[in-house]
This record gives C-alpha cells, structure tokens and sequence, in this order.
C-alpha cells in the first residue's frame, strides 16, 4: 500500500544545502545561460528541417517559453564533472524536442487548450496535425542524434523515448485505477517524467568523458530529481494556483489520472469516503474538484506528499556527494534546493 511501501532513504539523512543562492529559478540558471541561449537557438535552427509546409507548427512548437529545465541539467551535469561543448548544446536540444513531442501529444489525450500561456498545437491546428506533427518531433530528434560519429547517443535517446511513451500508456491503463500499488505508481513515474532528467545527466556525463561510476551516479540524481519533479507538479494540480500550474486545475483527475494526494487520501478513507472518492472520478463533473480536494484535506495527503517529494530531493543529494566538488556539483545541489522551495510554497 502506498503509506507503507517506500524504500526512499530518509530526508534528515542527508541536510540540504543553502538557499539563498537559488532563491529564483534567473539566479540558478545565470551560470549557464549561455548555454540555454545556445540551445534555444540550436531548436530554432531545427524548424528548418522539416517540409517548408510544415514549418508553422515547427515555429509554433520549438520556440516556446519553457523553463528548459532538461537542458539546464544537461549543463550543469557536464560541468560537474569537466567542461560543456557543442556537443552538449546538440544532446540538449535532442532531449527537448523528445520532452515537446510528448507534450503535443499529452494535450491531445488530455485535450487541453493552453500550454505555457499560449494555445496547444491541438488547439490551434487540430488533434490529428498535432499528433502526426508530434510524431515529427520525435522522428527529428532520432535524426539529430544520429549524426553523432557513435551510435551510443542514438540508441540512448531511442531507449529514452521508448521507455516516455510505455510510461504513458501505462498511466493510461491505470486511470481510474484505485488499487494501484506504490510499487507500479513510481514505476510509471519514472518511466514517462524520470527517465528524460536521468537521460538529460546521463548523456551529459557520456559527453564530457565522465567516469562510468561518475555517470551512473549522475543518471541516478537525475531519476531522483525527476521523480521528485514530477510529484510536486502532480501536487501543483492539486494544491497550488492555476498561475502556478499553468493550466486549469484538476485536469489530471478529470482524466481519471490518481497522482500520489488522491491514492493516499483513498488509502486512508472510511469505506464510505472511498466509495464517495471512486464515484466522483468515475463520474467527473465541474463541481467535483472542490468535492475531492475537501477529502484530500479531510485525510492530511498534502503534508505526506510534501514530505515524499523532500525525501527523493534528499536522495537526489546524497547521490551528488560523490561528485568532486565544483560549480556544476553546486548548480545541481541548487536545482534541488529550488524545487524544495516550491514544494514548501504549496502549504502555504
């Protein structure tokens, strides 16, 4: 059962680090904003690539205003252990177009009608533009990283991308599903959020010549992290403010998704508020957020959560100590600790 089941080392094992220096997410990302700029330019570049007729919605979809949060973790995972090269702004804009292709395809399932401020592909062009053009997106990204001299990459992003797209189908299986196991629910986390962070340190450490140790451990805070990452956003859903969220909330359970708060609050409740909790999914309708957000209250999921969310962080740290000291190391440390700071927020 999900109180019971998680083998996560304990926060207090490992004491977080300063906040102050990544107190906003400008201040964390200025060492490396060369590098983001060089991304951002390098999937510009891309929009190029495919057939003049279709280079609407390559704009549309590759010039976006995201965090870039992969590949911030690309860069400061290849100066954790050496230096960046252009082959680190490549692997990074491959990474990001693999994270947008699923996203076009995610608003379609989801049909969702705003992404980051602005209307989805889907909304704008149409669900089958969107999926055929997300395909596109994944199809370029297999392309680009073919042309690196080893296939090493390739085969590493195809691997990625096949393990994104499994953990969505999983999660698509599993709606509506109550007697989901922690076990399966990490499994799928991992799987569709975890494995593009792990993928994103991975190939920053293959890219910088990092010691096989050196790279498992930083695939392994990259799963930490992403794992962590994708909890607080499923909380954001949740708990936090559509501003926050960028989007309207409850949207993962008007889809029948049951994130972390809502299989806890199931775990807990009365026969009676189980049945009540299954019967509002099952049967979503406009006024059932306020309804299920009263159980989630009722049965204290927020502060549990929060607490999985800082022990993962805490995991995520204990891997970095074995990295040598350096700014990449710190940068990385920061990522966590900005993350931390946002969870917090959520109880506020």
């Amino acid at each position: 059962m999900l109180a019971v089941e998680s083998k996560i080392t304990p926060a207090h094992s490992v004491a977080p680090t300063p906040i102050g220096s990544s107190s906003s997410w400008k201040q964390l990302v200025e060492p490396v904003e060369p590098f983001l700029d060089a991304v951002t330019k390098r999937l510009a570049e891309q929009v190029n690539a495919f057939d003049p007729a279709l280079s609407q919605y390559a704009e549309y979809a590759l010039t976006g205003n995201g965090k870039h949060l992969r590949p911030t973790l690309v860069a400061l995972a290849a100066n954790s252990i050496g230096k960046m090269n252009d082959s680190h702004v490549t692997v990074a804009a491959i990474i990001e177009m693999v994270h947008l292709a699923t996203l076009v395809h995610d608003d379609v399932m989801d049909e969702a009608e705003m992404r980051r401020g602005k209307l989805t592909l889907a909304a704008n062009w149409g669900n089958e533009i969107a999926v055929l053009f997300g395909d596109c997106l994944f199809a370029q990204a297999l392309k680009l990283a073919a042309s690196f001299p080893t296939p090493e990459i390739c085969r590493a992003v195809a691997s990625a991308t096949n393990t994104v797209c499994s953990g969505e189908i999983l999660q698509t299986r599993h709606r509506k599903n109550f007697e989901l196991s922690q076990k399966e629910y990490f499994r799928v986390l991992q799987m569709k959020t975890g494995e593009l962070f792990a993928l994103s340190c991975d190939m920053a450490a293959f890219l910088g010549n990092a010691t096989p140790s050196h790279r498992t451990v930083l695939r392994e805070f990259g799963m930490a992290f992403g794992t962590a990452y994708q909890i607080y956003d499923d909380c954001v859903d949740l708990f936090g403010t559509e501003k926050q969220a960028g989007k309207s909330l409850g949207t993962d359970l008007a889809k029948g998704k049951l994130t972390y708060p809502v299989l806890l609050a199931w775990e807990r409740a009365t026969p009676e508020d189980r049945a009540a909790l299954e019967a509002l999914v099952q049967d979503w309708q406009p006024g059932s957020f306020a309804t299920v957000n009263k159980y989630l209250a009722r049965y204290k999921t927020l502060g549990t959560t929060l607490d999985l969310i800082e022990r993962h962080l805490g995991q995520a740290r204990q891997y970095l100590w074995s990295l040598p000291e350096s700014v990449g190391r710190a940068g990385l440390l920061g990522v966590t600790d900005f993350l931390a700071q946002q969870t917090a927020a959520l109880s506020e």
